[in-house]
């Protein structure tokens, strides 16, 4: 009708001018070798006459990490970095490149984002950067390393989809919540992964499907932001796109980096710890509930919102967490 129009309308010039503003404030930020570059994205929005009318004070929104939430891809990740290691023939002196299951939950609970892992790894572990393809040196420059880094990222990203295809599937209730929140007009609904668009984009539209992904508020990924988990301006980010106070969000993670980033960014967080994260001290750095999966402990939303609807701090799901 004529006013969802117009509403529509006035809502894309806003959201339009708010990422100007925020492009203009970030431009120039970063460290070399440790950044993405600025290009906020955001998937299609639900634009019905329900979402636009909730007030402001009565609106909720629930944000899901990918790799390890939605998906438990780590163990995929790790694979995919060692096979490419492995044809670029890496070598620190004698020893090939890999990275043990052990070293990768290491590197996935410290770094953000698939090159910060490397450039940690080459710079920060081993202190040096590898040989490759058969005895090329080591780059010398900035440049250099950045493109060895730039090139093992894209030829992982394929072999990594290569995986996704054969053997992706989301984890136990993560769906079950994601379309009860999709169904409720009061909660936004949104994913945010440090992992590229093109590893992303697989994965979601294998686990979740065109027409959910459809109805996501709001999808911001590793390309899209100048610095990436623990950082929370990937969080921060989402809120300002779907103009809710960051208080009145709740972070679904699955690790210490995603839960620094949601916490920095004045957010709820609920842990949905896997394997290789299930160590971790969650509750000392913050998180506000945590459960091994989301289906084996019967998550709804409810669980999660209700409380808050009467308390904003208020304790979520009690009698269900660890």
């Amino acid at each position: 009708n004529t006013q969802l129009s117009t509403n529509c309308s006035l809502y894309f010039i806003l959201h339009m001018k708010s990422s100007s503003l925020l492009a203009a404030a970030l431009a120039g930020g970063g460290v070399s070798g440790f950044t993405a570059p600025l290009q906020m994205k955001v998937s299609s929005r639900r634009c019905d006459s329900s979402r636009l009318n909730s007030a402001a004070g009565e609106t909720f929104a629930l944000l899901f990490d990918c790799d390890g939430v939605i998906i438990e891809t780590e163990e995929l990740h790790r694979l995919a970095y060692n096979a490419a290691f492995n044809e670029f023939n890496l070598q620190i002196g004698d020893e090939p490149v890999e990275w043990t299951v052990e070293y990768y939950d290491v590197l996935q609970n410290t770094v953000g984002g698939g090159k910060n892992k490397m450039f940690f790894h080459f710079r920060e572990t081993k202190g040096a950067f590898p040989t490759s393809e058969d005895g090329k040196p080591a780059p010398t420059t900035p440049e250099g390393e950045q493109d060895l880094v730039d090139r093992l990222q894209a030829r992982k990203t394929d072999l990594y989809k290569e995986l996704i295809a054969e053997k992706a599937m989301a984890r136990p209730g993560v769906l079950e919540l994601m379309d009860q929140a999709l169904a409720d007009p009061t909660i936004k609904v949104g994913v945010c992964s440090a992992s590229t668009k093109e590893a992303v984009t697989k994965v979601l539209d294998v686990t979740l499907g065109e027409e959910r992904r459809n109805k996501l508020d709001v999808c911001i990924l590793g390309d899209d932001v100048a610095k990436l988990k623990p950082d929370p301006l990937i969080y921060t980010t989402a809120a300002e796109r779907i103009n809710i106070d960051p208080s009145r969000c709740v972070v679904v993670e699955d690790s210490i980096v995603g839960l620094k980033a949601a916490k920095g960014a004045g957010m709820r967080c609920v842990i949905t710890y896997t394997t290789s994260t299930e160590r971790e001290d969650f509750y000392g750095l913050g998180a506000d509930a945590k459960v091994p999966e989301l289906g084996s402990r019967g998550v709804s939303l409810d669980m999660i919102f209700g409380p808050m609807k009467t308390e904003l701090d208020a304790e979520i799901l009690a009698g269900v967490k660890d």
